[in-house]
This record gives C-alpha cells, structure tokens and sequence, in this order.
C-alpha cells in the first residue's frame, strides 16, 4: 500500500508541477476593450430619455413620447404620439466622426426631418434643411433644454428666408411619467 501510495505520487507530483507552472507562464488575459458607445459625448443627449408626458406652455397636454437609449447606449429612439393622431420617430446617434449628434425623424404626414448640431450650454440644439409642401426651402432649428424642476423644453422653429426670421412651429414641455414597471 506505501509502495503504491509512493508511486502515484511519483507520476501525480510532476504533472501537478507542471500544471501549476504552465498556469503561471500562461500570458494574463488581454483587458476588454472599451464599449463602442461609453465616451460622455454618447451621454450628452441622456437627459432626454424617459416617458413624457408633453404640455404646452398653457398646460395643454400635446401628447406623450418615449424616448428609449438602444444599441448599447449608441443611439435614442423616440415614439412620438400626439394627441391630433400624429405619430412619429426618431434616431438621434453622436457620431464620432463629425462630432455631431444627429437626429432622423419620420412621422405619419410624410415629413422627414435631418438635423444635426450638438450641445450648447446645457442644451442640445440640431438644425437642419428640409422642403415644405410647396417645395419651398425650410430651415429648422430644434433646442432641447433641460429645466431645474426636472422637465424638458422643447423649442422648435423654422424660417423660410434663410434663417433671417423664426417662427414657433412647436414649444413643448415635456413632464417625466413614472413607467408602471
């Protein structure tokens, strides 16, 4: 029994060894690289995610929207409905190479609106170039502006000379919903 004892650890002490030192030349496991989307400028845009409950500056409800962080903290996605029946959505996403955040929304009357722009202050401001209906040439500027009292503002104007004169094509203020989940 000491005799088969003293052989098993005569075959058992080698390999345990050389598992050990193999375990201890084994290169340490390579650190994982960042997430493609963690940079604060993906951030900057986060005050704005959430369920809203949307007013005017009466306290008129205008609607509800929800605008959801997706792809990894990539990009925003907006579910806009108003009370009139509008439906829309957006994308907005920073893109690191123009160091810009862009906005695409597509709603149910068929307008499309690309905007682009970035952080002012405490405020994101896009702008873009569209058509109106009558092919005319309509700039936009859309400002979001977060509030002390927890709401957003939102202020969008358009100008058909160029950006000589604004006018008010929406002034929501958006009030956080608590979600039921």
């Amino acid at each position: 029994m000491k005799r088969a004892l003293a052989l098993a650890l005569a075959f058992a002490l080698p390999l345990l060894a050389t598992s050990v030192l193999a375990q201890d030349a084994a290169p340490a496991p390579a650190a994982a690289p960042p997430l493609p989307c963690s940079a604060e400028e993906y951030r900057q845009f986060d005050f704005w995610v959430g369920q809203w409950q949307v007013k005017d500056a009466n306290g008129s409800l205008q609607g509800t929207n929800r605008i959801d962080s997706i792809l990894g903290g990539c990009a925003l996605q907006e579910h806009w409905e108003g009370g009139s029946g509008s439906i829309g959505e957006s994308y907005n996403i920073y893109d690191r190479q123009t160091r810009k955040w862009h906005q695409t929304w597509v709603d149910n009357g068929g307008l499309l609106l690309q905007i682009q722009g970035g952080i002012t202050g405490n405020a994101m401001i896009m702008r873009g170039t569209g058509k109106a209906r009558d092919g005319a040439s309509v700039d936009h500027m859309i400002t979001w502006t977060p509030l002390e009292d927890g709401r957003v503002k939102q202020h969008w104007q358009s100008s058909r000379d160029g950006g000589e004169t604004w006018n008010d094509a929406f002034v929501g203020f958006y009030a956080r919903v608590e979600s039921a989940d």
